[in-house]
């Protein structure tokens, strides 16, 4: 499979294309397709959502804990939210 172009030089590529077009007198190219994005795939979801399970346990054993659990919690808690993205 061809290497993607950068969106850089997909529009350096465009410009030069535009102006040439000026000079020669040709009518303007079609505007170009945008790029599809890639979904994330159903499984990945379902295993990070078990992961946020097992995080959100940790956290509330570590807020069982004395003080320093409190730290360890909010990092879990952190953590677990950020998988969740």
């Amino acid at each position: 499979m061809a290497k993607k172009k950068s969106v850089l030089v997909q529009r350096v590529n465009e410009l030069e294309d535009a102006v040439t077009r000026m000079f020669t007198g040709e009518p303007p190219a079609a505007a170009p397709k945008k790029r599809k994005k890639r979904k994330a795939k159903k499984a990945a979801k379902a295993s990070s959502a078990r992961g946020g399970k097992k995080t959100a346990k940790s956290a509330k054993k570590a807020k069982k804990s004395r003080k320093g659990g409190r730290k360890a919690a909010k990092k879990t808690k952190r953590k677990a939210k950020k998988a969740r993205r």
